[in-house]
């Protein structure tokens, strides 16, 4: 309880009393099974993500090549980043692309595909579900996308722009730092609607019917009213989560990237943060410069998603 006094500048400040104190510590003891319950994810949490985050921050620090313990270098990994490194600000910049196109367009996609499948039959709805998660399900689907854009002319696209008079040679899509960006932008995008798709079906399947009969007699007319009053407000969790998953997608994207165009891509157009990082962390072995580009994604993605929650809780309110 908070009693209230006026101190000489006549401004009222709040006054605690003793007992208020160990109140943290009282209601801890009084949920002490509940803490109990949560120490093995909590531990397993501590070790396994708040530990390693807290070491690649440390390290960022230090000059560390694994073979010698590291040194502190202070901010050094951090001016030679910005300053020194062009493939950094290229990685920067082909990061972000990825980022600004394939995470807002593949978001409001899976949405937009979930809300018109949710009405489709059990049977409709259960198929096409597996249709759009299966490039999920397999790891390496993107693999067939070779096979489309062979850089011979026995590739589909190739194959077909000749026997159309469109090209007088083949192209060798993958090699080709003009078509690299958009392409990996193509299958990124591809790939990235079955996790997000799912969220929303599922999140779709939990709204409340009896919110629909009760808008309707509240003057809800249409479907998009039913949209932006009913639907988006009662999948307010799943909205989080779906742009959480888009946002770890967009800012992470590597594998596409070192499978289909090599690393270092070609004028280093495929090149991502999370390349470069794997450069210097796996290749180099320079893990404090490693840990540097780690940390710095790390903020990036934080305020990233602390930005698109703040934009979807205005929606969802």
């Amino acid at each position: 309880m908070k009693i209230h006094t006026k101190d000489a500048g006549n401004a009222v400040v709040p006054k605690i009393q003793p007992q208020q104190k160990h109140g943290l510590w009282e209601n801890m003891k009084c949920s002490r099974a509940c803490y109990v319950m949560m120490a093995p994810y909590f531990i397993l949490f501590f070790l396994f993500t708040v530990l390693p985050v807290a070491a690649s921050m440390v390290l960022s620090l230090c000059y560390f090549n694994v073979l010698q313990p590291p040194s502190f270098v202070g901010l050094r990994n951090y001016t030679q980043l910005f300053l020194e490194d062009n493939i950094f600000t290229i990685a920067v910049k082909n990061t972000l692309l990825f980022a600004i196109i394939t995470g807002p367009v593949s978001y409001f996609a899976c949405f937009f595909f979930a809300w018109i499948i949710n009405d489709f039959g059990p049977k409709l709805r259960s198929f096409l579900t597996v249709v759009f998660y299966a490039p999920s399900l397999c790891g390496n689907a993107y693999f067939v996308w070779l096979l489309i854009f062979s850089g011979d002319r026995y590739g589909y696209a190739n194959s077909l722009l000749l026997h159309l008079g469109l090209i007088t040679s083949e192209i060798n899509w993958f090699k080709d730092s003009q078509y690299i960006m958009p392409l990996l932008i193509i299958i990124q995008l591809w790939l990235s609607l079955g996790t997000g798709f799912l969220v929303f079906i599922a999140g779709l399947q939990t709204v409340d019917k009896t919110l629909y009969e009760a808008g309707a007699i509240d003057g809800i007319r249409n479907r998009w009213q039913e949209l932006w009053h009913i639907t988006l407000p009662a999948m307010k969790p799943q909205l989080l989560l779906g742009a959480v998953l888009q946002i770890t997608q967009s800012f992470a994207v590597s594998d596409i990237s070192i499978n289909l165009c090599g690393n270092p891509s070609v004028n280093y157009a495929g090149a991502t943060m999370v390349t470069h990082l794997i450069d210097y962390g796996s290749i180099r072995f320079e893990m404090g410069y490693a840990s540097a580009i780690a940390t710095l994604l790390f903020l990036i993605m934080v305020l990233s998603n602390k930005l698109v929650n703040r934009l979807l809780r205005r929606v969802a309110d």
